[in-house]
């Protein structure tokens, strides 16, 4: 959670060192994986506290666990309030330090990590929940479904689910923790060289 964490930091500190330097006029970088994943673990690392205090009968256990729960959506509700300021005032940049849903790049979506994890028993289980969650992406709304609205194609994910056999890969963490914050901010400031503005 640790490493989750900085990386989420590191990236939001570029985002905003990028967009002062390459501005697309109104269009915001908001990406950033690590407070989705750092959100999902400390979740999951919630849900483990709650179940360790339910197995050991300690109420405080499982009071400790729902706080840690709570605890990104606390962050939302003083991004909200900082909102209300301006997306430039210095209260509103100090939060979006914190990680929650509200400023997670999937949004409320990054909460399917850990039904995951509840499910982990059950890949069919597992499976279901991705394409339910696709199904509940789109919003109903079935127009631009490969345009705009185009969530809904997580649901390919079921097919390496189905396909994996249990067995962990070739560890490559240290490239995709830098992987992934380089080619945002180089494609963002290609877009600037490109002259795209919004």
């Amino acid at each position: 959670m640790s490493r989750l964490l900085v990386g989420f930091w590191v990236m939001q500190i570029g985002n905003l060192i990028i967009q002062h330097f390459f501005k697309l006029g109104s269009f915001g970088l908001i990406n950033n994986i690590f407070g989705d994943l750092f959100i999902g673990v400390l979740t999951m690392y919630g849900l483990q506290t709650i179940s360790q205090g339910h197995q050991n009968h300690q109420a405080a256990k499982i009071w400790e666990g729902i706080l840690i729960i709570a605890l990104p959506l606390i962050f939302a509700g003083l991004t909200l309030l900082t909102m209300g300021q301006g997306g430039n005032s210095i209260a509103f940049r100090i939060v979006t330090l914190l990680p929650s849903p509200l400023i997670a790049e999937n949004g409320f979506i990054l909460y399917l990590g850990p039904l995951m994890y509840l499910l982990r028993k059950n890949r069919n289980w597992q499976m279901l929940a991705v394409v339910a969650v696709a199904i509940l992406s789109t919003g109903f709304n079935f127009s631009s479904m490969f345009t705009t609205n185009f969530q809904w194609l997580m649901f390919l994910a079921i097919i390496p689910m189905y396909l994996y056999n249990g067995q962990l890969g070739r560890s490559m963490k240290g490239f995709f923790y830098a992987f992934y914050p380089l080619h945002i901010w180089l494609l963002y400031i290609l877009a600037w060289f490109m002259g795209v503005r919004y």
